[in-house]
């Protein structure tokens, strides 16, 4: 199994409301607690330089490419035996739904430094 981050981003015009942010925290915990189940949650790591993003509606992209115009919001870190299975496990992620996407990065096995 390799392990890949999932990185998460979203427009910078597309603020939740604090409303909106307790309305959503559940969605995301059980998104994390699905993977986490799966014994394919895994924190820490350091990133690659290459990855793919998903967009809302399923669309796969190269990247990573950040816009001016977004901010990144958080990261998780997961199990899968390749890329595919990673952006599989981003699918369910809560933050498509609000507009944001996924960036999906494999992480770089750590040295001695």
């Amino acid at each position: 199994m390799e392990e890949f981050a999932l990185i998460f981003r979203r427009s910078i015009a597309a603020q939740l409301s604090e409303e909106e942010i307790k309305e959503v925290m559940p969605k995301w915990e059980k998104w994390v607690a699905g993977i986490a189940a799966q014994g394919k949650f895994k924190p820490g790591g350091h990133l690659k330089d290459s990855g793919k993003v998903l967009m809302p509606g399923g669309q796969i992209t190269d990247g990573p490419f950040v816009e001016v115009k977004e901010q990144l919001l958080g990261v998780i870190f997961v199990l899968a035996d390749d890329i595919d299975e990673a952006i599989t496990l981003a699918h369910g992620c809560p933050i498509l739904e609000e507009g944001g996407h996924v960036e999906v990065r494999p992480v770089r096995k750590a040295s001695n430094c």
